[in-house]
């Protein structure tokens, strides 16, 4: 249940005002637009990466915006997309003049709505493209793989994309990490219980006494199907042979591995889990590079978790190493 607001239609823009004044040695919001940008931006010369969607799912995506990491984030309300001229407002204040990186989930409204604002920009000579997060193996099979949902793993597709802005890469650079750094990605997620929307009684769905959700969303949606609630290794060996049955062709052993929480889970009850899939990945002879164990994407208040494996290569592990110092993440 999320208890803390006051008019929920004004939720976000008061969100958006207060982690701007928390956070502003980082951050500041986008001029008349509802956005943020990194403290310095615009940066002259350099490769704007701008990320976003709904709100409710801090870190994601306003936390991800910093030094090392995305320029900027445009914010919509609660599990809605920013509007077109939210995010065309955006672009305009935060490029460079080396050209724009959009990366997003792929939902059909931030793709039509961001879509637009890149065209616009285009017909005004800002050089925009787009690289779609589609790393949620349980909504779409491997041969409808550009179908598929952006959901936790789109944390490694920002920061890799950012990093290789940051370090000077053109757009063409930058575009093509981004989309290798989503082809490496692979992601799969349970739910224990639906979130609240602020201002409604009940959430968006309920899960039984004794149930999960498997193959979960993270705009509220249930699973693609529900099963029997399982004790913690044997939900971990439910997450890790459900993303190796997809592991994409052709890579290597090594790969960054994201637990992810969804809102509610704890931090502890994550690491019971990451126990047995740390286990399971050394048993599968994957070598777990930098795991994380936390929340990257939540969806507001859901008890539910992820696993993101992103395998690496020559090309990303030194992207994915590089600095980033924003307010909700610091690689030093």
């Amino acid at each position: 249940m999320t208890h803390v607001f006051n008019n929920p239609s004004a939720f976000k823009d008061e969100m958006v005002e207060g982690f701007c004044a928390a956070y502003s040695r980082y951050v500041r919001k986008v001029p008349n637009a509802s956005g943020v940008m990194a403290a310095g931006a615009p940066y002259t010369g350099k490769v704007a990466v701008i990320i976003g969607g709904g709100s409710g799912h801090y870190p994601a995506f306003c936390g991800l915006v910093g030094e090392g990491l995305a320029t900027g984030a445009v914010i919509g309300d609660i599990f809605t997309s920013p509007s077109t001229e939210q995010v065309y407002r955006c672009i305009k204040a935060i490029h460079g003049g080396a050209g724009v990186l959009l990366s997003y989930g792929n939902y059909s409204g931030d793709v039509m709505n961001f879509g637009m604002a890149e065209e616009r920009c285009r017909s005004e000579g800002i050089d925009v493209r787009t690289v779609l997060v589609t790393d949620d193996v349980a909504s779409a099979p491997p041969d409808q793989i550009e179908d598929r949902r952006g959901i936790a793993g789109d944390f490694y597709v920002f920061k890799c994309a950012s990093a290789s802005a940051w370090r000077g890469d053109t757009l063409d650079t930058v575009e093509a990490v981004a989309k290798h750094a989503n082809a490496r990605t692979r992601t799969f997620g349970v739910a224990f219980a639906g979130c609240t929307i602020p201002g409604q009684s009940g959430p968006l769905f309920t899960v039984d006494p004794g149930k999960m959700e498997v193959g979960l969303g993270i705009h509220g949606e249930p699973g693609v199907r529900t099963a029997e609630m399982l004790p913690a290794s044997e939900i971990a060996r439910l997450l890790v042979q459900t993303v190796l049955q997809d592991c994409p062709q052709g890579v290597g052993s090594e790969v960054a591995v994201l637990l992810n929480g969804l809102g509610s889970t704890k931090y502890e009850e994550l690491f019971v889990l990451y126990r047995d899939i740390a286990r399971l990945l050394e048993q599968a002879g994957l070598q777990p590079y930098d795991p994380i164990v936390g929340e990257a994407v939540t969806s507001l208040d859901m008890a539910g978790c992820s696993l993101s494996l992103f395998w690496l290569d020559e090309t990303l592990r030194p992207l994915l190493d590089a600095r980033a110092v924003t307010p909700a993440y610091i690689h030093l």
